[in-house]
């Protein structure tokens, strides 16, 4: 009997693949569990930026069950808690609070310790699915799934199958508890300066499922599509396309369009509000560039080579939130700002205008007034850059429907 088996297992299964066939076997098949993940628990279930058809849906669910064992609704709730504690010492896996190393290598076992956490569950895991078969077996007996996951694999393809399973097991533990949630809040670049760690860690996003646009996706985490610049590439969004036009999916939401710049106005209107609060990541995107950047560019000319050392240093900390600026970089940026006053002007009105949309429980009218006398203080300032901003953002207005 066992001879009969390992001769079986030694022929290569059922389906006798070759070793080419069998690496695109286990990269179609891990593709599939990565399109589970960002297209159905993130963006679907997570964030509810797309509605999926039931069908669809309850694929994801039950592949995710055998290929990870993962359980819908800690996985939301964690995640959920990942963006409303954000590098704080409450959130589930950030490195800058635990460690890139920590978070890289073992972001499975902190997963494993939030999902034994009640108090997350409770308040992050509402509206998932918590139907009989969820209750009676997918969050039940989730070892049930992986156990299936690893018969099928040397039933199909042999002793191959054994090492094809443990790639799927390794897959999203590292992959998206490791390098998403580790090297996504600690190395890349950003489009936007949101208030977290949060990098781009590729512009292509084809080996996880457009989850390597991690800070696009954390400067709007409702939107279904994680891309914003022309050159970036989000694989799961063109999965989302195509699942909607076979009428599988529907978008619900998207990052909000860029405002349109009419004819200059005399006053910020209601309208200029709207269009400020609404696209604020485009607005401090805009600032940097058009504000910061050339007075810093400015200043460099006007100072020795060590002094335009420091100031290129500095470059990073002007656009940053406070809440992400250590002590060290804290007093050097101090040291910076007291001595160019123009940077200094330009740093402070930056931090005056994210402050317009942050006021609590403030009404529009109440916004527009602080956004009118801080155009006018702006364009007092005689410093240029600075002025053609404030009369360009008093030209506002949202993009018709």
């Amino acid at each position: 009997m066992i001879e009969t088996i390992l001769n079986f297992l030694g022929t290569g299964g059922i389906m006798q693949l070759s070793t080419g066939e069998l690496l695109l076997t286990g990269l179609v098949l891990t593709q599939v569990t990565i399109f589970g993940v960002t297209v159905y628990l993130h963006r679907h279930q997570a964030h509810r930026a797309l509605d999926l058809h039931p069908v669809i849906a309850h694929f994801f669910r039950f592949w995710l069950w055998m290929t990870t064992g993962m359980v819908t609704r800690e996985w939301v709730a964690i995640h959920r808690k990942h963006h409303a504690k954000c590098e704080t010492a409450e959130d589930p896996h950030s490195p800058q609070v635990l460690g890139l190393g920590k978070v890289m290598w073992q972001g499975a076992e902190l997963y494993q310790q939030e999902a034994d956490n009640r108090g997350t569950l409770e308040r992050y895991g509402h509206l998932t699915p918590d139907d009989l078969l969820e209750r009676r077996v997918y969050s039940r007996f989730p070892w049930l799934g992986i156990s299936l996951m690893l018969l099928l694999d040397i039933t199909l393809f042999g002793i191959a199958g054994l090492a094809l399973w443990a790639v799927q097991m390794a897959w999203i533990p590292f992959w998206a508890a490791g390098v998403i949630n580790g090297v996504g809040h600690y190395w890349g670049y950003r489009n936007y300066e949101s208030a977290d760690a949060a990098r781009n860690i590729l512009p292509w996003g084809l080996i996880i499922g457009g989850e390597e646009l991690h800070s696009n996706h954390h400067a709007f985490p409702t939107s279904a599509r994680f891309s914003s610049k022309w050159w970036e590439f989000d694989l799961g969004w063109s999965f989302i396309r195509l699942l909607s036009l076979l009428g599988l999916a529907k978008v619900k939401r998207l990052a909000p369009r860029k405002a349109q710049i009419l004819e200059c106005k005399e006053r910020v209107d209601l309208e200029t509000v709207r269009a400020v609060v609404r696209g604020r990541m485009y607005v401090m995107a805009s600032y940097a560039r058009d504000v910061i950047r050339p007075v810093l560019r400015q200043q460099r000319q006007q100072c020795d080579d060590s002094c335009k050392r420091t100031l290129r240093r500095a470059r990073g900390l002007l656009v940053r939130d406070t809440s992400l600026i250590n002590d060290r970089a804290r007093v050097r940026l101090e040291q910076i700002l007291a001595r160019f006053n123009d940077l200094k002007t330009v740093y402070q009105y930056r931090q005056q205008l994210q402050s317009v949309w942050t006021r609590k429980a403030a009404s529009q009218e109440v916004v527009r007034k602080a956004l009118q006398e801080w155009c006018q203080q702006a364009e007092e300032t005689g410093i240029t850059a600075l002025q053609d901003f404030s009369r360009r953002l008093r030209c506002y207005s949202l993009q018709p429907a």
